[in-house]
């Protein structure tokens, strides 16, 4: 019998709100647990940005299965092998790690395999990055100019412009969390932040919520 604290990734906020991608790794979950087997609630889900590095989901999942002395469950590996970061977080916290998609990895011979992913996670960083400086020297050394301006001026409208449409559209987005926090008697700027940061939801870029950015979206 084991206790898991579950945890999955989409890549993208559109994901997280669709429940696109989500469902078929609460199924290889549902698919690794055993007759006798536990599943802590909540399960804690990760929406990434290609421009973040940070993991608060799974720091939250990390700490909640030391405290329970439960296994944390990662729905899927996927391309999270070849994330050197998410490895060695896993590797360093301590806590035993399993794998929907890779049931052998677990415990003590878990921990070993993290390792080795993440040293081949780190090889393969370092030679793409011999490559680039390799490719870029070539370039240079038959004339290409690198860097610099390009001959094209991007006007300073077009992206204020993109920028108050993305924010409005954000807007759109979490205004029905509000009306619905506010339903439950959540109405205060303070105390709408600090739901939102419980419920895992972030501001439109990616950080936690403050009154100030409660009432600027308000």
């Amino acid at each position: 019998m084991t206790a898991y604290v579950p945890y999955v990734r989409v890549s993208t906020a559109k994901q997280g709100r669709s429940g696109l991608g989500l469902e078929a790794q609460e199924e290889a979950i549902r698919q690794f647990l055993k007759p006798g087997d536990s599943l802590l609630s909540p399960t804690y889900v990760e929406v990434e940005s290609g421009r973040r590095g940070d993991r608060p989901e799974l720091a939250k999942a990390l700490a909640h299965a030391k405290l329970t002395r439960a296994t944390l469950l990662v729905a899927k590996l996927d391309r999270l092998s070849r994330d050197t970061k998410f490895l060695l977080t896993l590797i360093d916290s301590g806590v035993d790690v399993a794998f929907g998609d890779l049931p052998q990895v677990e415990g003590a011979m878990g921990r070993f395999i993290l390792t080795q992913m993440a040293a081949v996670a780190e090889l393969e960083a370092g030679l793409t990055s011999q490559r680039t400086k390799a490719a870029l020297a070539a370039a240079k050394a038959r004339g290409v100019k690198l860097g610099g301006f390009r001959g094209v001026k991007v006007d300073p409208a077009q992206g204020r412009e993109a920028k108050r449409k993305a924010a409005e559209e954000f807007r759109q987005r979490i205004a029905p969390v509000f009306q619905t926090l506010k339903a439950e008697g959540i109405v205060s700027a303070s105390a709408l932040a600090r739901s939102l940061n419980e419920k895992g939801i972030r501001t439109r870029r990616g950080g936690n919520w403050t009154a100030t950015q409660v009432l600027r979206v308000l």
